[in-house]
């Protein structure tokens, strides 16, 4: 027990949200206000059979972050195939660099980005080869 089944990502901008993870990982949603009695959109990450998780974007109820304000929460972080291109799409589509692409020597590359609601998310590319 106690394994992660579902994240929640507060934000201010239900639409401007939806965009930016739509557009930067494919992810696609479904209106789940009526459940929660609040703006509450599911976020569907990907195939039942592959490995991940499915989430929400949900209407913050506080004051976002603070810019260059230490990290208060968990930060999702999500599995790609080309980093340098979803690094791309992340900074064309509002997301600014948080924590720039470093190696994690024998394993992947990895780095943080602040989305267009505040929130920091990393990504995470396997590559053995990353030195």
């Amino acid at each position: 027990m106690g394994r992660l089944v579902h994240f929640e990502i507060h934000v201010d901008d239900m639409e401007r949200a939806k965009k930016f993870y739509g557009e930067v990982f494919g992810w696609t949603f479904e209106d789940w206000s009526e459940y929660a009695g609040m703006p509450y959109v599911g976020a569907v990450t990907g195939e039942d059979n592959v490995l991940g998780i499915n989430g929400a974007l949900m209407q913050r109820q506080g004051p976002p972050p603070e810019s260059h304000q230490a990290l208060n929460g968990f930060a999702c972080t999500m599995n790609v195939e080309n980093y340098d291109s979803t690094e791309s799409k992340i900074l064309e589509h509002g997301g600014r660099v948080a924590l720039p692409k470093y190696a994690l020597p024998g394993m992947a590359w990895q780095g943080y980005y602040i989305d267009t609601e505040g929130n920091t998310f990393g990504i995470h590319q396997p590559d053995e080869n990353a030195k």
